[in-house]
């Protein structure tokens, strides 16, 4: 029988560039405790200091292990910039998975978007390179490798040098701004519970 997460004190918080995704920091560094003054909620994932977007924190360990846990296959959604316009090769090859540390990663939906999305600015721009073209892709990945948008796209030629996660499962970044959060719905709690089937 499947669970139900209804009772669950979850939020999406769009944690911003430079913030760490955790509550402490020994070298005084900001953290979520900077942004989000609820107890008993903790990080359902990761996104690096240097990565921006949809963070899911919940006092539900059993929600968090289900977000989180790669067996489940949750879609998250991101959108990379990168340096220079990737061929359809390149694109494909991410499609496929590609290795890193001599394993393969899963398929990836992997398309390149034809206009820059309406993001807000980043606190710290971009390295910007007047002879070197970016370009926008967006990645749905459905399994959490330690920094594996990036990772992905380096080893196909293509570093990311912005990065921004914008969706986990039904639940949507929307038009939160940096450093804001808000209660995740009932109904998007029972949508994330029906897609990962969690016992």
């Amino acid at each position: 029988m499947n669970r139900s997460f209804g009772s669950a004190h979850t939020i999406a918080f769009n944690k911003p560039y430079g913030v760490l995704p955790c509550f402490t920091d020994s070298e005084g560094r900001p953290t979520l405790a900077d942004y989000v003054a609820i107890p008993a909620v903790y990080a359902a994932g990761r996104l690096d200091l240097d990565s921006e977007g949809l963070m899911l924190l919940t006092s539900d360990g059993t929600l968090a292990h289900c977000i989180t846990d790669p067996q489940h296959k949750l879609p998250k959604v991101y959108l990379a910039q990168v340096e220079r316009i990737p061929n359809e090769e390149a694109l494909e090859q991410l499609r496929k998975g590609v290795v890193l540390n001599g394993k393969k990663t899963r398929p990836a939906e992997v398309r390149l978007l034809p206009d820059d999305p309406q993001l807000p600015d980043r606190s710290t721009p971009i390295r910007f390179r007047k002879n070197v073209p970016t370009a926008w892709l967006e990645i749905i990945l459905r399994e959490g490798l330690n920094r594996q948008v990036r990772r992905m796209t380096a080893a196909v030629g293509h570093p990311t040098l912005r990065l921004v996660r914008i969706a986990i499962g039904s639940i949507e970044l929307g038009v939160l701004q940096p450093g804001q959060w808000r209660e995740v719905t009932g109904g998007e709690l029972a949508q994330i519970n029906s897609a990962v089937s969690c016992r």
